[in-house]
């Protein structure tokens, strides 16, 4: 059987399967964007591991390090590229705007603006993608300049950035109780942007990591009484 199966990449799957999971949830029947957002923060928290967990294998082989590197871009394209376009139009569904647009079909302002709002979530992905591909390709180079400058960078904002920032937004919205699916898609264009903009954006330390779990642990907690996912 082809692949990788043991410990080294069981959280990179893991997070795949909440990706998919947190999909489904947002896109079938009316469509749960709060559930998504749920799935979303547990890929998160599993992708902010998996790295770490990988390199405690001292004896990993040439393939196995590049078969992770690729699994794991391919698992973030699904969690932080595909689930929150999925998630913003499952909040477009729900609030009401889509059926009324649909509606006035007739009314071109109301159509094109639906339209520009798929066109926003198409564009996320898009450069979701291109930043996950650009990353992998350039890996090698980044790797020599960080050797010799000692400084460790990313080009353009990581996509699991997606896991806070889009989070807060949601809970925004449902403390303060309107209807804020237009900046949702605002937030999301912002973000695209800053995927594939050529700026270096350097990577966090051992503290900063911790800070951002502990804030991806808060959003969690706050979500799950927000989104009364627990009696």
């Amino acid at each position: 059987m082809i692949g990788v199966y043991d410990y080294t990449v069981i959280l990179t799957y893991l997070s795949m399967i909440s990706g998919v999971i947190g999909i489904i949830v947002s896109v079938t029947g009316i469509g749960h964007p709060e559930i998504g957002i749920f799935f979303l923060m547990i890929s998160g928290i599993l992708d902010a591991f998996d790295g770490r967990v990988a390199r405690t294998k001292k004896n990993r082989s040439e393939f196995e390090k590049n078969f992770g590197v690729q699994i794991d871009s391919l698992a973030d394209l699904i969690c932080f590229g595909v689930l929150p376009a999925a998630i913003g139009l499952a909040q477009l569904r729900i609030s009401g705007r889509f059926t009324e647009i649909v509606a006035k079909k007739d009314y071109e302002g109301s159509f094109a603006f639906l339209i520009l709002l798929l066109v926003i979530a198409v564009f996320y992905v898009l450069a979701a993608l291109i930043r996950l591909a650009y990353y992998n390709a350039t890996c090698d180079v980044r790797s020599k300049e960080e050797h010799e400058s000692g400084v460790t960078y990313f080009i353009g904002l990581p996509v699991t950035t997606s896991a806070l920032i889009f989070p807060l937004e949601m809970i925004l919205q449902l403390f303060c109780g309107r209807d804020l699916t237009v900046i949702y898609f605002i937030i999301m264009l912002l973000m695209a942007m800053a995927f594939v903009m050529n700026i270096r954006v350097r990577k966090p330390g051992r503290k900063g990591l911790t800070v951002l779990l502990i804030i991806g642990l808060i959003e969690l907690a706050a979500c799950v009484v927000s989104f009364n996912l627990i009696p």
